[in-house]
């Protein structure tokens, strides 16, 4: 049993050392970081519902998940070649396109969130 706890907190340390490493490196993921913080704390001023929570969180998480995800690309590509190529190109574009996609999602839900509140607060 030990033998387990052991291997599952070295393996925690790893995926903590993972998202340290993203939230040091890539600026973008420190803005996502910012902005979900915002979003959180206009949720906690608005009082918004459970099920705007779960949205909130889903988007927040997946904004989060695919910023690392991408951070495991490029830096596979990197270590792969530092010459230029056509498809070491693609897999970057690609895996940062799939992060932007998830972050105009999450603006998206936030939106519908947040901006009738928005108005009502102002109305």
């Amino acid at each position: 049993m030990e033998k387990i706890r052991r291997k599952l907190k070295k393996s925690f340390s790893f995926a903590i050392e993972g998202i340290l490493y993203t939230l040091k490196t890539q600026p973008n993921m420190r803005i996502h970081l910012g902005v979900g913080f915002l979003a959180v704390a206009f949720g906690l001023v608005f009082e918004i519902e459970n099920y705007e929570w779960l949205a909130l969180v889903i988007v927040i998480g997946f904004v989060f998940i695919l910023e690392i995800i991408n951070t495991a690309i490029e830096t596979l590509v990197d270590l792969y070649t530092e010459e230029y190529h056509h498809l070491a190109k693609v897999a970057k574009d690609t895996a940062a396109g799939a992060v932007m996609v998830a972050a105009i999602m999450s603006v998206c839900v936030g939106l519908m969130i947040f901006l009738p509140k928005i108005i009502n607060w102002f109305f």
